[in-house]
């Protein structure tokens, strides 16, 4: 018993020195985001700012188009993680049902391509969007995070489909449904909380990457966020920390708040109501 206890205190222990090694650099960052340029330069920093301002705020809203920018990672990422779904569904389906030598091989290399670095790709990639006339264009950035995600996505959405018994399939097909309406009116609603997590995945992915956007994109209006919050540091290397951390936490809070609107549904019961009476 006092074993039993002594294993649940060491597990909650680490539960909580986890969660607080995750916070540390978010909460430093809200702190940051509202001190002001003395108390920044500080040689004492504190946790919680001694005269909270929004000049931060008002100075990064100044010194960059940060709308514009976030407008544009907004699309790129959104458009990214519908396609990346649209596309992963149904080759999941195909992969996870006919186990072939084929769909094998094809798992295999989605696992062996996320080891894959980005330097790697970078060159190719770019003549191959040069020769499409994408280069600088939003749309070819959309191509490039579609393909990025598109492995894992797969590789989730099979977990996900093999969880699905097949006995609800037999059902189905017992009562006349092919396999277009197999898909889509029996397994695609219990694969909901697959698609919702993969969907957000490729989404944040899109929303946080930096380097593909930094060599793809050369106008200024084309740019997305993480590439301007580069614009904060000085040639010499430099930050203007008070307004880089204000445009940073303000670059944040959608992947927060999408992710705390949809966590529901991703830790749902994936297969509540599916047993057929």
């Amino acid at each position: 018993m006092r074993t039993s206890t002594s294993g649940r205190v060491g597990q909650y222990a680490a539960l909580l020195a986890y969660l607080v090694f995750l916070a540390f650099p978010f909460l430093w960052l809200v702190s940051t985001a509202f001190k002001s340029p003395r108390e920044l330069g500080s040689l004492h920093p504190t946790w919680i700012p001694r005269d909270p301002t929004l000049d931060n705020f008002r100075q990064a809203f100044d010194e960059q188009p940060l709308l514009r920018a976030a407008g544009n990672s907004l699309l790129a990422a959104l458009a990214a993680a519908v396609i990346a779904v649209l596309i992963a569904t149904p080759l999941a389906y195909v992969m996870a049902r006919h186990r072939t030598r084929l769909a094998k091989a094809a798992t295999g290399w989605v696992v062996v391509s996320q080891a894959f670095p980005l330097v790697l790709v970078i060159i190719p990639l770019f003549l191959v969007l040069k020769n499409l006339r994408l280069i600088n264009s939003l749309m070819g950035l959309v191509l490039v995070y579609v393909v990025w995600a598109l492995p894992f996505a797969l590789w989730m959405l099979v977990g996900y489909v093999r969880a699905v018994p097949t006995e609800l399939e037999e059902a189905a097909a017992v009562d006349g449904a092919g396999r277009l309406r197999t898909l889509v009116s029996v397994t695609a609603p219990l694969l909901a909380p697959g698609i919702v997590a993969t969907a957000l995945f490729a989404f944040i992915t899109a929303w946080n990457e930096f380097f593909f956007a930094l060599v793809l994109l050369k106008t200024a209006d084309k740019q997305t966020l993480p590439v301007v919050l580069t614009h904060f540091i000085g040639a010499e290397g430099v930050a203007d920390l008070g307004p880089l951390a204000a445009a940073a936490f303000l670059a944040t809070l959608p992947s927060l708040i999408i992710f705390a609107i949809i966590q529901r549904r991703i830790t749902g019961g994936m297969l509540a109501g599916a047993v057929k009476s």
